[in-house]
């Protein structure tokens, strides 16, 4: 085996790993390696030799369990319009320097439109106890943006990553069934579950991998094993636990000079009022969406209520697919006023921290009073 072919994303062994290891390991297991190698039909071993060396050459970007995060902090897509001389800076201030804002995506349109202005995407969390608008508005103020517009999740339809696994689905491909949708809602833990999440949660190094992967994460918690995993499990049973998941270098050059994904494309729907789970169901439902959510664009984006992600190297796949959704609504009878794709282009993700004593110590870190920045 060469070593390009150890930390390809599409070398057959690691393509059959990858399609498990993205978005197939739903929950908290107690050996992850072991469900993927079952998953795809391959020895452990093999399973995390590959990962690890699939980290290492960052093909992989990251191996981390993933959690319900909009249920443990309150989130909101947003938008901010920045004018294009500090959008540079903006950018890099929201990935380097604010540890709330996840996903930061520069978007653009392919003519000018609703929402054309708001140049610069995040995604953002703030912990139970603090307010999202105040933190929203101390980073409109160290970024210089003009305005910002906060779109929080009323319900999910889709969550999920799987860009190998995607890359061969064909445009209009759907589940037998609507999407469920994930209700959002405020989900408090106590001190010790807060100890196993803080612990769960973080990313693991290569040298972390293996099928006794949380005997350190126990000890880091200060727990034993066996309580650990009752917590872990107590987590799951709650739904707050979301998949355990290998997230690939999808937009950058790998080390082998691959991309994984070339397009990043958000599609937004204005359907009527009232129904907007019926909608989101049934976009929910492709198998070419990552994320499908129930948003309020509000009039800056032509009052859109649906939106959804999909990857893609071809662009005119892409609308395709986004072609195939919107003849599906047209079959069933479901109307809406808008739509549009609003392409991304630089992007960076990093997991949104989530914990009340974090964010405590950011402000202190930065120079704020924890209580100037409470509220909802």
């Amino acid at each position: 085996m060469s070593t390009t072919a150890a930390i390809s994303h599409t070398d057959e062994i690691n393509a059959r790993i990858l399609a498990v290891s993205e978005d197939r390991i739903a929950g908290f297991v107690r050996n992850p390696m072991m469900e993927i190698a079952k998953g795809c039909g391959l020895p452990v071993e093999t399973v995390i030799e590959r990962i690890g060396a699939m980290l290492r050459a960052g093909t992989i970007r990251r191996v981390r369990q993933t959690l319900m995060a909009t249920d443990l902090a309150p989130g909101a897509l947003v938008a901010w319009e920045v004018d294009g001389d500090k959008l540079d800076a903006a950018f890099d201030f929201m990935f380097q320097r604010d540890p709330f804002s996840g996903h930061v995506v520069l978007r653009s349109t392919d003519a000018a439109t609703a929402g054309s202005q708001y140049k610069l995407w995040t995604t953002l969390k703030v912990p139970h106890g603090f307010s999202m608008r105040k933190h929203a508005d101390y980073l409109r103020d160290k970024v210089g943006a003009k305005h910002y517009r906060l779109m929080p999740a009323k319900g999910i339809f889709a969550l999920g990553v799987g860009h190998t696994r995607r890359k061969l689905i064909e445009p209009g491909a759907k589940a037998d069934d609507s999407a469920e949708m994930h209700v959002v809602r405020s989900v408090k833990l106590s001190e010790l579950e807060w100890r196993v999440l803080m612990a769960l949660k973080r990313d693991f190094a290569p040298e972390e991998l293996g099928e006794n992967i949380w005997e350190a994460r126990a000890k880091e918690a200060d727990l034993p094993l066996p309580v650990f995993f009752e917590v872990a499990e107590s987590l799951d049973e709650r739904k707050v636990i979301g998949r355990f998941s290998t997230f690939l270098e999808h937009v950058k050059p790998t080390a082998t000079g691959e991309r994984v994904t070339r397009f990043n494309a958000l599609f937004h729907w204005a359907v009527p009022v009232g129904r907007e789970i019926e909608a989101g169901r049934e976009i929910g439902r492709h198998h070419i969406l990552t994320h499908c959510y129930w948003r309020e664009g509000g009039p800056e984006f032509k009052d859109v209520n649906v939106m959804a992600v999909a990857h893609g190297t071809d662009r005119d796949l892409v609308r395709a697919h986004k072609a195939a959704i919107d003849d599906h609504l047209h079959r069933i009878g479901m109307p809406f006023s808008y739509t549009n794709i609003f392409w991304g282009g630089r992007s960076e993700i990093k997991p949104s921290e989530i914990a009340p004593a974090a964010y405590a110590e950011w402000c202190r870190a930065s120079g704020i009073e924890p209580d100037a920045m409470r509220g909802e």
